[in-house]
């Protein structure tokens, strides 16, 4: 099984769309980086050689940021919008939409569950 930036890539699946599983990874990043490593993209990962995981390894790690780091500095990102107490960071920080979508209706996403007002149901 191979083993990427501390992902178990699923083996029955063609090398290109085994890549995306990695936190950080898009197939037009997955398709970029295969072919900077020479494998070829219709190669299953239960097929790839020791050579080509680890030559697909280094490249990922040297060029890319993936799973932990870059959710870190996502988090990050996110707490310095909050910290300056800028509109993102404040709609962040109040759990509603931040890219200027409608809330009066919708927004169910970012809002979760509507809360009843009167306490109980009307007969």
């Amino acid at each position: 099984m191979a083993r990427i930036a501390g992902v178990d890539l699923p083996r029955n699946k063609r090398t290109v769309i085994a890549l995306t599983y990695i936190f950080g990874i898009g197939h037009s990043s997955a398709e970029k980086i295969i072919l900077q490593a020479n494998v070829d993209p219709s190669t299953r990962v239960k097929d790839l050689t020791e050579d080509e995981v680890n030559r697909l390894r280094r490249l990922i790690e040297k060029d890319y940021r993936v799973e932990g780091a870059l959710r870190q500095e996502i988090g990050f990102n996110l707490k310095r919008l909050m910290d300056i107490g800028c509109y993102r960071g404040i709609r962040h920080r109040r759990g509603l939409p931040v890219r200027g979508q409608r809330t009066h209706t919708n927004a169910r996403t970012r809002k979760g569950r509507r809360r009843r007002i009167g306490g109980s149901r009307g007969k």
